[in-house]
């Protein structure tokens, strides 16, 4: 869905004021080698199976080869990466890089200006997305897809005591409370401290944006009285034992998702991935629904993390073969297919008319019963708010959210005051780093 005029003025006025109060940005032309023949990039990515898109790349190409580098995903140890290798002069040629993150890494000096090589090939993708990689009219990334967020959950666990998908955030309640209640050892989901996107993602779907760029300062807004109501609904649920305090994705979890102790998880698009990658032995047990909402009949959602680019990195010798490699493994409807059968997130192109995978991807679709999840995600994608802004110092913010909600699990302290001491901690580390905040 194309973003609105308005909103994409906001999101382009953000990113514009990130650059303007942080730091004046050097100007950089992508100093690029020529080259006669084929040429070889390193992509880095922590998408799981992305090779299979990088092979169907290589295969059309005899002049560009692209080679895959793992990576540990941005927050736990990838980003660091990417920019020590910029600073060191030996960095990938591409990388996969979060929306939430661009900022950070034009500010470290760390994107090549890819204008020149990828202005043309804007009306490919959705408004939004696109505009995602954009600053100061320059071109810094290609989009790949956003992660709008649904609820994964075990249709045998629910169907099993007469309950289906939570329509509401009061049906969640009664959900968690029959789903415990059957077993001491079951839960609804886990409450996963630990992931400051999922926490973000809860707080966007509430209500109220948490930042918002002026002319000349940032208004903060953590502790606003939407993401208060979702903090308390979630306090509710710890108070009463109905969520296991558990880190998503850790070993412990993916055992209570293999036997069902964690009957859902909400998660981005992407995520589909992820549970039948690592608990294959639940194929056919799986469904997906939209976020439970706060007004019965509305549609709204959310964004994990806003979702991810491939950016070419400062200092890659070959700017115009590696934008080239962005363009076509995320503008291509054939690789966007693959991209969103392997769990990349929801596909960036504008016109998704020709990506299959959204109508017939049988792996993923017998997976979740015969369910096509796509149709959800749909939905969902159409629904997240827009108008929700990354700030500057975001890795600050994903720091200390997490630290504060730890905190208060552990001491057993209210979650409401949790998200009182984020906005006061990021109030002072903006205003430290010299970023306007208004009153």
């Amino acid at each position: 869905m194309s973003q609105p005029p308005a909103t994409r003025r906001r999101v382009f006025a953000a990113a514009a004021l990130t650059l303007a109060v942080i730091a004046p940005l050097a100007a950089c032309a992508p100093g690029g080698e020529a080259s006669d023949g084929p040429v070889e990039l390193t992509f880095q990515t922590w998408v799981p199976n992305i090779d299979k898109a990088v092979d169907a790349f290589n295969e059309e190409h005899d002049d560009i080869h692209v080679t895959v580098e793992a990576i540990a995903a941005g927050p736990d140890g990838g980003y660091a990466k990417m920019l020590s290798a910029v600073a060191a002069g030996n960095p990938a040629d591409v990388a996969h890089v979060g929306y939430d993150e661009l900022a950070t890494f034009l500010l470290n000096d760390a994107l090549t200006d890819i204008t020149e090589y990828a202005a043309d090939d804007a009306d490919k993708f959705t408004d939004w997305q696109w505009k995602t990689g954009v600053f100061n009219d320059k071109v810094y990334g290609i989009p790949q897809a956003s992660g709008p967020v649904g609820q994964f959950y075990r249709k045998d666990v629910l169907d099993s005591l007469g309950l289906s998908a939570p329509a509401t955030w009061d049906e969640y309640y009664e959900a968690a409370k029959v789903i415990h209640a059957s077993d001491p050892n079951k839960y609804i989901a886990a409450f996963a401290a630990n992931q400051a996107p999922w926490l973000m993602a809860l707080a966007q779907q509430a209500g109220q944006p948490w930042f918002e760029a002026g002319d000349d300062s940032w208004s903060v807004a953590i502790d606003n009285p939407d993401t208060l109501r979702m903090a308390e609904f979630w306090q509710k649920l710890l108070d009463e034992d109905l969520v296991k305090v558990e880190a998503d994705m850790s070993n412990e979890w993916y055992t209570d998702i293999k036997s069902g102790n964690v009957a859902s998880w909400m998660s981005g698009s992407w995520a589909a991935a992820i549970i039948s990658g690592n608990a294959p032995e639940t194929s056919g047990l799986w469904a997906a629904a939209e976020m439970p909402q706060w007004v019965a009949g509305e549609h709204v959602s959310a964004s994990w993390g806003g979702g991810a680019s491939n950016v070419v990195l400062k200092g890659s010798k070959h700017p115009k073969e590696a934008t080239e490699f962005a363009l076509w493994m995320n503008g291509t409807p054939a690789s966007a297919s693959t991209l969103t059968s392997i769990g990349a997130g929801w596909p960036a192109l504008e016109d998704k008319s020709e990506i299959t995978a959204l109508t017939d991807d049988p792996e993923t679709f017998e997976f979740f019963g015969g369910q096509n999840i796509w149709d959800t995600f749909a939905v969902a994608d159409d629904n997240v708010d827009r108008s929700w802004q990354w700030p500057p110092l975001v890795d600050t913010l994903y720091a200390t959210l997490t630290d504060n909600v730890k905190a208060a699990v552990e001491n057993k302290t209210p979650l409401t005051g949790a998200f009182e001491k984020t906005q006061d901690d990021m109030v002072k580390a903006m205003e430290d780093k010299g970023i306007a905040v208004a009153e």
